[in-house]
Formats: C-alpha cells, structure tokens, sequence
C-alpha cells in the first residue's frame, strides 16, 4: 500500500478502505508517513469529503492510535458531556453534581483551556487544594463511591488526532465536518464513555457560526457514536451571547454554586437541566426526558447537587467551606462597572468579544505558557431583549491590572448592541439530534 495512491483515489473523489484510513493514520502517527504527504491527502478530503463510514473509520483509527481508558470496573452506565465550546461555559461544575446525585457515574476527562478563560480544570482549581492528579484506580474507586471524579486527560489519549489537528491548523483544513467530527468524536470514544451527550454551539461565540452548519456537525457525531456502538444525542444550543453571566474562573465557580443552589442565570439553569436531562435517560435513570428533568429540579430544590459537589472537591484534596463560604476565593484589587452610553435594547452581545476582553484581563491562556488570573473576569448584567439606560451598569470588570481593566472595558461596551426598537430574546435550545434524525425547535 501507497501513501501516493490513497492520495490520489481521494483527489479523484473515490472511497477510502477501512484498510487505506488505517494505514494512514497509524503510519503518520509513527512518524513513518511524512507531513507533506498527509497534507495533501487532508486537502483532498476538505475537497472531496468523506462518507459517513470513511468518517467513522478514520475516528475509530484516531481511537486505536493511542490509550483507550476502559472503565468498566465503573458500575453502571457511564455517560460524558461534550460541549463545542463558548463563552461562559460552566455547565460540567453543574451536570456533574446533579446526573451524579440521580445515580448516573459521571467519570470526566477534562483539559485546560488554552482560550477566553480555563478550561473545567483550571475552574476547579479555585477551590484551594483540589487536584485532578491520581491514579486511574483511584479515579474509578471515587465514581464508583461518590458517582463522580474529574481527572486529566491523558496525553495519550488519541495522539494521532493531535497530530492531525496540528498539521489542519496549519494547512487550511480544519473546517471540514468529517474532520471536525473525528476530531471531536475520537477523543469522547477513548475515554471510555458508554453513552454521549453533545452540547453543540450555535452563533457568533460559536464554532459554529450558522444554524445549519450546527446540525450537520451534531448529525455527524451522532451517527459516529452510532456507528461505534456508543448512545449518543446532540443537542443545538445558542452561543449569540454568553451563557451565563460570569466569564472568568472562580466568577463561574461561584455562579455555578448559584445554580446548584436554586439562584442561578435562568439560561444556564435550562441548558443544565436540557443537558442533563439526556444524560439521565440514556443512563437509564428516566424513561423520558421529562422524568429526567423533574428528577434534577428536585436534586436542585433538596440540596443534593450543592452537597454533591462539596463531595467531588473534598475527595480530590480540595476545600468544601469554599462552596458555602464563596469569600473564600480569589478576590481581585479591581472591581469597575461598564456603564451604558445610550437608552435601548439588548440587541447583540459579541460573545467572542467578551471572551477576548476576558482573556485580556488574564481568565485565559495566550499560549500553554501562560498563567491563568483565577480571580479576574466579567460579570454581565444585560442579555438580548433587556432594556438598558443611559449610565446603568451592563457589566462589571474584575481585574489585577488599570491598563487591561480599560483596555476590556472598551472591548465590552463595543461588543454590547444597543438600538431602540424592542428586542425579543432569542431561544437558548435549537434542537436534539439523535440515530432517528434532527428535531428543530
């Protein structure tokens, strides 16, 4: 077999053999094929696409490339999260706690964020003392007694995904659904998981910009997860703001400690429980997603997902007193508010703006370098559809720095739009895709 020939039978817009895909993606992996090479096979496919089983195969490759964490010394129906990414996403520091609380294992993988903010873990690490190093029997043991852990992802977990993104990024590639979808898809599958529930996002803050696109992406996970045997539903949800109103670290700790209490956005409460509500039902606690749903609204009301997540800090050398004493964390030296220029309507907020402007204040990673500022951030205080007067707070900065505080307050108010005419508030959930097809809202 030839490099040269799978080349040129993709060029020519033929179908790739399992046996083709396989030897590709293992001999670049080993370093055998070189980037030349697989570039111009990756432009071949951003051209000529891939079918539905050349897109599973090549996941399942990305899969067998590298460690496959098996979990099933995990009693019960193991089901993960995966959201596409966004601004102000706090929805694993929430779901965990309550799928965990109805009895579903929630066993995470989670990264650092190299973006507007940390990613899950940099968010946990809030708490003083919490760490999500620890052996995999460990791991397993704290799901199995507390349904819950959040670890690492290991480095070997698909590496020749890694390696394949790597080499998109640089070649113009990456903006093809099959790759996007293996991409994504390859690392859910390695780590073990029997059941997948994909957050899709959809709008400027979104990878996805436009609402088509959104579905095709979730339709083609879904039919990989299919096709590898794994339950999986993806759900299409707006990304035209941010969730939420914190963006920043221990700003979103604090505001997901709000929604486990009852108090939290009204958005991110209903993502959380849409979410979760499919986690439930395909861990087989709920026949349906309405049981499922008055399941987690009464783990909410009774306090059982607030004392569930002081369980997951607690057992991962973290401090629980932080979730009833939220003083505890980090605190900044300042604290401004943005305040409006005119009278009007919400009618846009840029949330890759607000993302940026957070990032600027040091919620995020420039490059794997940085350090991350846990205490920095931006709280919103209008959404699409709010009124607003002229010198009313819409936002308030957290920040170390003068210079970066004025430079995100600039950035805010220009990602703030605001005009006269009366602004209906948009709906947070698009639609479910599931094996038997998309359902639009």
């Amino acid at each position: 077999m030839r490099m040269y020939d799978i080349i040129m039978k993709k060029r020519n817009g033929e179908e790739l053999t399992t046996q083709e895909i396989n030897f590709f993606v293992e001999g670049y992996t080993k370093g055998e094929i070189p980037d030349y090479q697989v570039s111009a096979l990756m432009m071949a496919i951003y051209f000529q696409k891939m079918n539905k089983r050349e897109t599973a195969d090549l996941t399942k490759a990305m899969v067998d490339s590298g460690e496959i964490i098996d979990l099933s010394a995990i009693e019960g129906i193991k089901v993960d999260k995966h959201s596409t990414g966004g601004v102000g996403d706090t929805t694993t520091l929430i779901l965990g706690p309550i799928v965990a609380a109805a009895g579903v294992p929630v066993a995470k993988m989670s990264g650092r964020g190299l973006g507007h903010t940390g990613g899950t873990i940099d968010k946990l690490e809030s708490f003083d003392g919490f760490s999500v190093e620890m052996p995999i029997e460990k791991f397993m043991q704290n799901v199995n007694e507390k349904k819950i852990a959040i670890g690492g992802q290991t480095a070997n977990l698909a590496p020749a995904d890694k390696k394949l993104y790597a080499l998109r990024d640089v070649t113009a590639t990456v903006d093809n659904m099959s790759l996007i979808a293996g991409s994504i898809m390859s690392k859910k599958i390695a780590s073990g998981a029997d059941a997948i529930v994909l957050d899709v996002k959809t709008g400027s803050g979104a990878f996805m910009k436009d609402e088509n696109s959104s579905f095709e992406l979730a339709q083609e996970m879904v039919d990989i997860g299919t096709h590898v045997g794994r339950n999986t539903v993806g759900v299409i949800t707006d990304m035209d703001q941010p969730l939420g109103f914190a963006v920043g670290n221990a700003l979103e700790v604090k505001e997901a400690i709000d929604t486990l209490r009852g108090e939290g956005p009204a958005d991110l409460t209903e993502l959380c429980l849409t979410l979760g509500s499919h986690m439930l039902v395909l861990g087989e606690k709920a026949k349906n997603a309405e049981e499922a749903r008055e399941i987690l609204e009464d783990i909410i009301k009774s306090g059982k997902g607030i004392a569930k997540l002081k369980e997951l800090v607690e057992a991962q050398g973290g401090n629980p007193t932080y979730v009833d004493d939220t003083s505890l964390f980090p605190i900044p030296s300042i604290v401004e508010p943005v305040v409006a220029a005119e009278d009007g309507y919400v009618k846009g907020i840029k949330a890759d703006d607000i993302g940026i402007a957070a990032l600027v204040l040091g919620a995020g990673r420039e490059t794997k370098e940085s350090d991350i500022d846990l205490a920095v951030g931006i709280v919103l205080h209008k959404k699409i559809g709010d009124f607003v007067k002229k010198g009313e707070t819409i936002a308030t900065i957290y920040a170390n720095d003068a210079k970066k505080q004025k430079t995100s307050e600039e950035m805010i108010i220009k990602a703030y739009d605001i005009v006269e005419e009366e602004i209906k508030a948009k709906p947070l959930i698009k639609g479910i895709v599931t094996k038997d097809g998309i359902t639009k809202f």
